[in-house]
């Protein structure tokens, strides 16, 4: 097989090591992986250095990169609290370059930049390349440096991948590159050749109320929408909405912010959909987690399970049903997701096994996804995005 996937729930490292290696070499048969992933829960944190030295030197992948996840997927498993690691293979037979990194931020004379990129991003065709990529969520400037950088320079990449997400915070273990453990920054694979993949970035959000434009904003506070206060507006709308979507709005109110606001209707995905940090009751003012600019269309956003899944499914079936004939899958679904989300556990996992599988699927639970949405790479959350290799 040119993937596999392969989970162990063992608490001992070395013993994780081994079953991982021995089922994801199972079914690989004879073929060396060209490159190795593995995703581990913090239960394995301070064993990462020895788990990259025993999964290197076990595989001899012509490349390993790794990260810490809150949990972790493995196949049709979301595994939440316990120990995991989790391991994926893939092999192409030579037709695919494969080129890991190591970005660290760096004080120039013209500012912050990011160093460690890849020598063959200056070759590649974007339309025809993928970037995986994992970053330490406290060291890394991913929305500030990374995307905008990827986005202006290389039209067309995809970008896939996530935040490493850990309980204890900074200065856990949080990424792996081949034999060593990586404490900062972000490590990455860049894919390019002969190989079809798929994307699909569900952000499982249901609009509420009429897109709205802002009429008056700076940075990230939004002052006026349509001319009227944001809370004014939302006192409005909050008449209007159903019991059921008053509850959604108590636990947690978005809002989505129009990818192309030059069109005629909006839909469920239009949007990227970004977090509120607070209203202010005095002025009526509103602020987000993202930059906003007078002009743009937004509109208020819920989030809940049933929403969440038919948004997914809606999505990968649709991927079906354009042709996709995938092989093995990739996983990067949000730490709000899983059964803080759904009543049923493994929701995502499963839910690719069922529509677009069976295939061998690994991946993490992330502190922010990262996935093109509209054509552009973006850090989103409470998303599930997924890679399908073809």
């Amino acid at each position: 097989m040119p993937f596999a996937a392969a989970i162990s729930t063992a608490l001992d490292a070395r013993q994780a090591v081994d079953e991982v290696c021995w089922e994801a070499s199972r079914q690989m048969g004879d073929a060396r992986p060209e490159l190795a992933l593995a995703f581990y829960s913090p239960h394995h944190a301070d064993s990462a250095g020895p788990i990259a030295r025993l999964l290197h030197g076990k595989l001899q992948p012509r490349c390993l990169i790794g990260c810490l996840g809150e949990s972790i997927v493995g196949n049709r498993r979301e595994v939440e609290g316990d120990p995991a690691l989790s391991l994926w293979l893939g092999n192409w037979n030579g037709r695919v370059e494969v080129d890991a990194f190591q970005l660290q931020m760096s004080q120039t004379s013209d500012g912050v930049t990011l160093l460690g990129w890849p020598d063959a991003m200056l070759e590649i065709d974007p339309a025809k390349s993928l970037l995986l990529a994992f970053g330490d969520p406290y060291t890394f400037p991913t929305a500030e440096i990374f995307l905008p950088t990827l986005n202006d320079d290389y039209p067309g990449l995809v970008i896939a991948g996530g935040m490493a997400s850990s309980p204890s915070g900074p200065s856990a273990n949080s990424l792996i590159l081949n034999d060593e453990v990586i404490a900062e920054g972000a490590v990455g694979v860049l894919l390019h050749g002969k190989f079809g993949y798929r994307n699909v970035v569900s952000q499982g959000c249901r609009p509420i109320g009429r897109p709205m434009i802002v009429t008056k904003g700076q940075e990230n506070i939004i002052i006026e929408l349509g001319g009227r206060q944001p809370l004014e507006y939302l006192q409005g709308l909050y008449s209007e909405l159903t019991p059921q979507d008053r509850t959604l709005c108590e636990r947690g109110l978005l809002l989505g912010v129009a990818i192309n606001e030059y069109r005629d209707e909006f839909r469920q995905g239009d949007f990227l959909i970004r977090n509120l940090l607070g209203i202010d009751r005095n002025t009526g003012v509103m602020a987000i987690t993202d930059r906003i600019r007078v002009g743009q269309t937004v509109q208020f956003q819920v989030r809940d399970g049933a929403s969440a899944d038919a948004c997914l499914r809606t999505m990968l079936k649709a991927e079906n049903d354009s042709g996709l004939k995938a092989k093995g899958g990739l996983l990067f679904t949000c730490n709000g997701r899983g059964t803080r989300m759904f009543t049923d556990a493994s929701h995502d996992a499963g839910a690719i096994q069922e529509v677009v599988g069976p295939l061998p699927l690994a991946g993490f639970f992330a502190a922010g996804e990262l996935g093109p949405v509209g054509g552009k790479n973006f850090i989103h959350g409470f998303t599930a995005s997924a890679v399908f290799f073809e």
